[in-house]
């Protein structure tokens, strides 16, 4: 028995997004009101009842929540929030403790990681080892919310209404990775790795080492640039040209080959405005005239690091 199973986290995000819906429904002033209030039950329902329900089924709900998306039906209230004034006062009167919640979602995660995946009296456990880290990221953020909610002295509503609204901003891309990612996993069943391999084969002397590896770092930054996300790469790419020529055929070291080609496939995200999450939103929220602003600031630095992965795979991969 796992005290904080993964699926725990699962109830909790759930319940925090049935909580904006029902909020969202509630305000008759907002503009986009039951298509928003929808599509945010619609997904607490998915984490709410996502193993309960057959498979097909959350396939049928998130056809729904793609076709209110697309109808443009999910938007947010533009709200005024406190003033300057009142926010300045704030800062001044929390001081450094203003950062203290945010610290603690990574120092939980990673003394989670560590520690709590051991304790255990007989046959309950504190939390499930397989999935430790994801785990004990979400174990953060309950601690860190409760921690804020108590350092700020704000009404028990706050984390509901300020976190709705912020959800309601950043909006439906918020699940881009998640489909994404499931892409990935459905592009790999369809089999687009081996036809990956056969295009990489005709068109790369791949006999040499070092052109395998650069073909994988590349190919990996570049489907990520195409997908959005590097999980959705990562599974195409690896079965493709990782594998059959990395491991099988040069005989490297498929975890350090893994471990730095997802490191390639975040250069990608770093250069894609199908990243919307990390690459667009942000430009929204800081009101930048130019909504690319993101991606032409991180192009130098996703360059240096893709050729620094490529430099350091080809020392380690083979050596170790």
């Amino acid at each position: 028995m796992k005290l904080l199973s993964l699926n725990f986290f699962y109830v909790v995000a759930g319940t925090f997004l049935g909580l904006v819906a029902a909020h969202i429904a509630l305000d008759r002033n907002h503009p986009r009101r039951w298509g928003s209030a929808l599509f945010w039950g619609l997904l607490a329902l998915v984490f709410l009842m996502g193993k309960a329900v057959p498979a097909v089924w959350v396939g049928y709900l998130l056809l729904v929540l793609v076709g209110l998306a697309a109808t443009n039906q999910v938007g947010g209230k533009v709200e005024a929030g406190p003033s300057l004034a009142e926010r300045t006062a704030s800062a001044l009167k929390l001081g450094n403790r203003l950062f203290l919640p945010a610290l603690l979602i990574p120092a939980t995660a990673v003394i989670g990681t560590f520690l709590l995946g051991r304790i255990h009296l007989g046959d309950v456990w504190l939390m499930d080892a397989t999935n430790v880290t994801v785990s004990s990221v979400g174990l953060g953020a309950v601690v860190a919310a409760i921690v804020g909610w108590r350092l700020t002295g704000a009404p028990a509503r706050t984390p509901v209404v300020e976190g709705g609204r912020l959800l309601q901003t950043i909006g439906w891309a918020i699940i881009l990775p998640q489909f994404l990612a499931a892409l990935g996993g459905i592009f790999a069943k369809a089999g687009v790795g081996p036809v990956v391999a056969d295009v990489v084969a005709r068109a790369l002397p791949t006999q040499y080492s070092f052109i395998a590896v650069l073909a994988y770092c590349v190919g990996m930054a570049l489907f990520t640039v195409c997908m959005g996300n590097a999980f959705a790469a990562f599974p195409v790419i690896t079965l493709g040209i990782g594998l059959p020529f990395i491991v099988q055929q040069h005989g490297g070291n498929p975890a350090i080959m893994a471990a730095i080609g997802m490191l390639c496939g975040y250069c990608g995200t770093l250069l894609t405005p199908m990243a919307a999450n990390f690459n667009v939103v942000p430009a929204l929220l800081l009101e930048l005239k130019d909504k690319n602003a993101v991606i032409k600031a991180q192009v130098p630095i996703a360059l240096t690091i893709l050729a620094a992965n490529v430099a350091l795979m080809y020392f380690c991969v083979y050596r170790f």
